[in-house]
C-alpha cells in the first residue's frame, strides 16, 4: 500500500493506483470527462487537473501515485486550468448538451462543479446529425467531445474495435465501422459506450426522457449463464433501462445485448397473463380460466392418474430459468405429492455430461475455479464453446487477456470470432473431441509436459490411461479429428509449458454420444500437467447455457439425486429428507427427459408436468416430442408465452420472468447469487413458486417453505454442500460459492487445494478410447449439421424475438461455406431444403468460412424453422445428453 495527502488528508491505497482514484477513495469530488476505472487512462480532457508536491498542474487520472506526495485539488492553478479545458468543450456543444439531466451527463455535473454556466470562448458550432439506425443505440454527434472513452471501451473491454475517432481537430468524432450506421457496423450492442459517455452523445432511447426514473433495482440477469449483475430502472411500472453493476464480481459493469437491451418482451402483447385450459380434449381451443378453475383441473387430473397408475406415471420437468427455491420446490413437489422422481431439468439436454464428467474427474459438479482465476492465465484453451456469441461477458474477459498476452487455444470445427485472437486453431471434425483431447494427452507426455509430482502423489489412472494413448499418437489422433498433426502439437505446446493455463469449454463438448468421455478426457488435460486444484492452475471452467443449468441440478430437480447430488438410492440420505419432509422419498431413479417421451409413446407415462421449457421447440427428434404430448392423457406447461409445447397443452398457467421474481441463481462458476423483482407481475400471472404451493394444496398438500427464502433455508438444512447459504447472508455479504458448508465459512471459489472430493481423494485420470459419433454423413446425406446460438437471440428466443433484438437478427439462417455453396449453386439470401433422415426444413443461405466445407450451422430460435425437426434421438450413453452437434444432412436449392 502506498500512503499520500490529498488536500492535507492521508489515504493508503494500493500502488500501482492514479492519483484520480486516490482522490476519489478520499471522497474528493474531481471530475474527469475521458477517465473511466474499467478502461486506461488518457488524460485528454484536463479536467482532472491537481498539483503535486507544490509543481505545476498535472492530469491525475494519469499520475501514479508514490509514496509521502501531497496531492491539492483545490490548488487555484489547477482549478483554473481545468475550468478553462472546459470551457472550451462546453463552446463546441450545442445548448441541449448542458440540458440533460445531470444524473445522465458527466458533463452536466462537471460544469455544476466548476460553476461553468457558458463559455468565454465563442467560434462555429457542429451540424453532424443524429444516427438512430440502431435500436438501442443513439449517437448525436454534435454532443460528441472526442473523448476516446467510447472507442478504449469498445477496444480493451468489449474486445470488438468497431469504433474508432474520425477527422481532425475541431471535426473529430466517433465513428463505427467504416463510417457507416451504427446497425451495419460491426457493433456488438454491448452497450459499453453508451455506459461510458461523459455527454449523451451516445444514448440509450430509454434514457433520453427526462423524467425521473421511479425505482431502480438491482438483480441478476435471467439470459445465459455468466451471472451479470445488473440495475433495472423502472418508470412508470416499466422497465425504461438496464444497466450493468460497476464493480460487481461477475461482469465488472460490463453486459452484452440482451442482459443490457432485451428486456422489452416484459410487456409483450403477447404475455400469458389468465390461465388456459381446454374443455373438450385436445382439438378444441384454449380458453382463458380462473386459477381456481385451472388448478382444480390439474389437481384433479393429476391426483386421478397417480391414484391409479401411480407415481411413476407422471413426469416433471423443472426449469433452467427458474430459482434455485423454484426448482427444490418443484423436485419436492414431484417427490412428496406426485410420489415419483420422474423429475429432469433441461441440463439433461446440454451439461449432463459436465456433471457426470467433473464428478467422476474431480468429485463435484462444478467448475473448479473462480471465473477470476482467467486474469491469473498465461494460456487459455477454449473448446467446443463459442462465448463471444453464448456468452459475451467471458467472450470479452477473454479477447482482454489474450490482448494482454496470454496465448489462447481454440478446438472448434467453426472459425468462432475468438479464432481471430487464438495462437492455435484445431478445428476438428464435430463428434472427435476424444480424439483430440487423446492426441495432446499422448503429445503433453511425449513432451515432458506432464508434472509428475502432482500425478503421482494426487492423482490416480496414470498407468491405465496411458495405456490407452499409445493407440492415440499424434498422426492418428490428428487423422481421426482431419487436422494437421502439428496443429494438436502445437496446441499441447502452449497448453502443456503454460505456468497458468485455464481450460473453458461449453456445449460443443458436452451434446455428443459421448460427451461424457469428452469431459473426462478434457479433464485428463487439466490433471497431467498440474493445472487443477492448486495455486498455480486455473482449473475447469464449464459455460452453462441458461441462466440457472447449474442451480436446477443443485436443487435436486433430476431423477437419480437429491439436492446436493445426493444419491436418491442411499437409504441414510433418502431417510434425512423423508423424516424432514414428513412424507416417504421413492427409493427407484426416475425417468430422465428423452426416456419421459419413449414412455409416453409406450403407453407408460400418462401425464407430463413442464414448468419453463418449449421442449417441441428445444428438444432433439421434434416428432417423437410431438408424439409424446400427444400420448399423455394431462399435459401441464408454465410459460410467459404461447409456446409450441403450450399449443399441445391441456392447461397452460402464466408464468412470471426473472425480472418479476425473488429468488437466486447459481452461474456457471458455482456463485450462488441474489434475484430480485424489479417489476409487478402482468395480469394474473405467478411465479413458479407461487404455482406450485397452490396446486399442492389443491391436492391436499402442504410444501411448507412459504417464502423463497424459507426454501432455501430448509435446502441449506438439508445438503452439505449450501449449508451456509441464506437469503439473508446473501443480502448482507453479497454472492457466495458453493460448497458453503457453514454459516461462518466464505464459500470455496478455488476447489480441491488440500484433496479431491473423489472417494481416494485424488483426481481420476479417464482412460477413454474414440469412439464415433452416432450419426455419420453417408452418400445421401453428406453435410454435418451443427447447432448452437446466436449473439442476438437466446435459446428457443421466446423472449429475444419480442424485443428490438429481432431488428438485429430478423431470421434464421443456414451458415454455408463458401465451396459448398458455389457447387450447389447458391448465393446469399437463395433458400435451401435441408433434409434428415427425420424431416426436412427450409433456410436461406448465409454463405461465411465460419463453417467448414462439408459442414452447415444453424440455431433453434425461430418456431417457423423447426431445427429440431432434423436432429436425431442419438445422445451421451452415460447421461442421455443429446447429440445435437452431428446430424447429418442433404442440401437441396429451394
Amino acid at each position: 500500500m502506498i500512503r499520500l495527502t490529498i488536500d492535507g488528508n492521508p489515504v493508503d491505497i494500493c500502488d500501482g493506483s492514479s492519483v484520480l482514484a486516490a482522490a476519489r477513495a478520499a471522497g474528493a469530488t474531481l471530475p474527469g470527462l475521458c477517465s473511466d476505472d474499467r478502461i486506461s487512462p488518457q488524460g485528454s480532457c484536463r479536467v482532472c487537473l491537481v498539483s503535486v508536491d507544490g509543481g505545476h498542474p498535472v492530469t491525475s487520472c494519469t499520475t501514479p501515485v508514490r509514496e509521502g506526495m501531497a496531492v491539492r485539488t483545490d490548488d487555484p492553478r489547477a482549478v483554473g486550468a481545468a475550468r478553462l479545458a472546459l470551457e472550451l468543450l462546453v463552446s463546441e456543444q450545442p445548448a441541449r448538451a448542458l440540458q440533460i439531466p445531470a444524473d445522465r451527463s458527466e458533463l452536466v455535473r462537471a460544469c455544476a462543479h466548476f460553476g461553468v454556466t457558458g463559455s468565454q470562448f465563442h467560434g462555429a458550432g457542429h451540424a453532424r446529425g443524429v444516427d438512430v439506425s440502431h435500436p438501442y443505440v443513439k449517437l448525436d454527434r454534435d454532443l460528441c467531445i472526442a473523448c476516446g472513452r467510447c472507442v478504449r471501451m469498445c477496444a480493451e473491454v468489449q474486445g470488438t474495435f468497431a469504433l474508432s475517432l474520425a477527422g481532425r481537430g475541431f471535426d473529430t468524432v466517433v465513428v463505427a465501422g467504416a463510417g457507416e450506421s451504427w446497425l451495419a457496423s460491426p457493433c456488438v450492442g454491448c452497450g459499453g459506450c453508451v455506459d461510458t459517455c461523459p455527454t449523451g452523445a451516445l444514448a440509450e432511447p430509454g434514457l433520453l426522457d427526462p423524467a425521473p426514473i421511479d425505482r431502480t433495482t438491482t438483480t441478476t440477469c435471467g439470459y445465459c449463464g455468466v451471472g451479470c449483475s445488473l440495475r433495472v430502472h423502472v418508470r412508470d411500472e416499466h422497465i425504461a433501462a438496464i444497466t450493468p453493476v460497476h464493480g460487481a464480481p461477475v461482469n465488472r459493469g460490463h453486459a452484452c445485448v440482451k442482459g443490457r437491451f432485451a428486456h422489452a418482451f416484459t410487456r409483450s402483447r403477447d404475455r400469458l397473463t389468465t390461465p388456459l385450459i381446454r374443455t373438450a380434449g385436445r382439438d378444441s381451443p384454449l380458453r382463458p380460466a380462473t386459477w381456481d378453475e385451472a388448478l382444480g383441473v390439474v389437481a384433479a387430473r393429476l391426483s386421478a392418474i397417480r391414484d391409479r397408475y401411480g407415481g411413476e406415471a407422471i413426469g416433471l420437468i423443472s426449469s433452467a430459468r427458474a430459482t434455485n427455491e423454484e426448482n427444490y420446490l418443484a423436485q419436492k413437489f414431484a417427490r412428496t405429492v406426485l410420489r415419483t422422481n420422474n423429475l429432469d431439468n433441461c441440463s439433461r439436454l446440454c451439461h449432463s455430461p459436465s456433471a457426470a464428467g467433473l464428478t467422476a474427474s474431480f468429485g463435484l459438479a462444478g467448475g473448479t475455479n473462480p471465473f477470476d482465476d482467467l486474469d491469473r492465465a498465461d494460456c487459455i484453451l477454449v473448446a467446443g464453446a463459442n462465448p463471444t456469441e453464448a456468452h459475451p461477458v467471458v467472450g470479452a474477459r477473454i479477447k482482454q487477456r489474450v490482448l494482454d498476452g496470454a496465448r489462447l487455444i481454440v478446438i472448434d470445427p467453426r472459425r468462432t470470432d475468438l479464432v481471430g485472437f487464438a495462437d492455435v486453431h484445431v478445428q476438428a471434425h464435430p463428434g472427435s473431441n476424444v480424439a483430440v483431447f487423446n492426441g495432446i494427452a499422448c503429445a503433453l507426455i511425449d513432451a515432458g509436459h506432464v508434472d509428475e509430482g502432482f500425478v503421482r502423489h494426487r492423482a490416480s489412472g496414470f498407468h491405465e490411461l496411458t495405456d490407452v494413448l499409445r493407440d492415440y499418437p499424434l498422426d492418428r489422433a490428428a487423422h481421426l479429428a482431419g487436422v494437421d498433426p502439428a496443429t494438436l502439437a502445437e496446441a499441447a505446446r502452449l497448453y502443456g509449458s503454460a505456468r497458468r493455463p485455464a481450460i473453458v469449454y461449453g456445449l460443443g463438448i458436452t451434446e455428443h454420444t459421448h460427451g461424457t468421455d469428452g469431459v473426462r478426457t478434457l479433464a485428463n488435460l487439466a490433471i497431467l500437467t498440474g493445472a487443477v486444484g492448486t495455486t498455480d492452475g486455473c482449473g475447469v471452467l464449464t459455460l452453462r447455457g441458461q441462466n440457472n443449468v447449474q442451480g436446477a441440478s443443485d436443487m435436486g430437480a433430476l431423477p437419480d439425486l437429491l439436492p446436493g447430488y445426493q444419491s436418491v438410492t442411499d437409504p441414510h440420505i433418502r431417510d434425512r429428507f423423508s423424516r424432514a419432509w414428513g412424507v416417504e422419498v421413492p427409493d427407484r431413479p426416475g425417468l430422465r427427459i428423452l426416456d419421459m417421451f419413449d414412455a409416453a409413446t409406450t403407453g407408460r407415462l400418462h401425464a407430463l408436468y413442464v414448468i419453463g421449457e418449449d421442449i417441441a421447440q428445444t428438444d432433439p427428434d421434434t416428432r417423437r416430442v410431438q408424439a409424446a404430448l400427444a400420448a399423455c392423457d394431462l399435459v401441464v406447461c408454465h410459460d410467459l408465452f404461447l409456446s409450441r409445447t403450450a399449443e399441445h397443452a391441456d392447461v397452460v398457467l402464466p408464468a412470471v420472468s426473472f425480472l418479476e421474481k425473488d429468488g437466486t441463481f447459481v452461474n456457471f462458476e458455482r456463485r450462488v447469487q441474489r434475484v430480485h423483482p424489479a417489476l409487478p407481475p402482468p395480469g394474473q400471472a405467478k411465479t413458479d413458486f407461487e404455482i406450485l404451493h397452490l396446486l399442492a394444496a389443491a391436492m391436499d398438500a402442504d410444501l411448507g417453505c412459504p417464502t423463497p427464502a424459507d426454501a432455501m433455508a430448509e435446502c441449506a438444512s438439508l445438503t452439505p454442500t449450501f449449508a451456509g447459504i441464506t437469503h439473508a447472508r446473501l443480502d448482507r455479504d453479497g454472492p457466495l460459492y458453493w460448497p458453503c458448508r457453514a454459516p461462518d465459512q466464505p464459500g470455496e471459489a478455488r476447489l480441491y487445494l488440500d484433496r479431491f472430493a473423489t472417494p481416494d481423494g485424488r483426481a481420476a485420470l479417464a482412460a477413454r478410447p474414440y469412439l464415433p459419433p452416432g450419426e455419420q454423413p453417408d452418400r445421401r446425406f453428406p453435410f454435418v449439421l451443427v447447432t448452437g446460438r446466436r449473439l442476438a437471440h437466446y435459446n428457443s428466443g421466446s423472449m429475444t424475438r419480442r424485443t428490438p433484438n429481432l431488428d438485429l437478427v430478423p431470421r434464421e439462417a443456414l451458415d454455408v461455406h463458401p465451396d459448398d455453396a458455389a457447387r450447389l449453386g447458391l448465393a446469399d439470401g437463395d433458400v435451401v431444403e435441408v433434409a434428415s433422415r427425420r424431416a426436412r426444413v427450409t433456410f436461406p443461405v448465409n454463405v461465411t468460412d465460419s463453417v467448414a466445407p462439408g459442414q452447415v450451422f444453424t440455431t433453434f430460435a425461430f418456431p417457423d424453422q423447426p431445427t429440431n425437426a432434423l436432429t436425431s434421438d442419438c445422445a451421451d450413453t452415460t447421461t442421455g445428453c443429446p447429440e445435437y452437434k452431428v446430424t447429418a444432412v442433404a442440401l437441396r436449392p429451394g
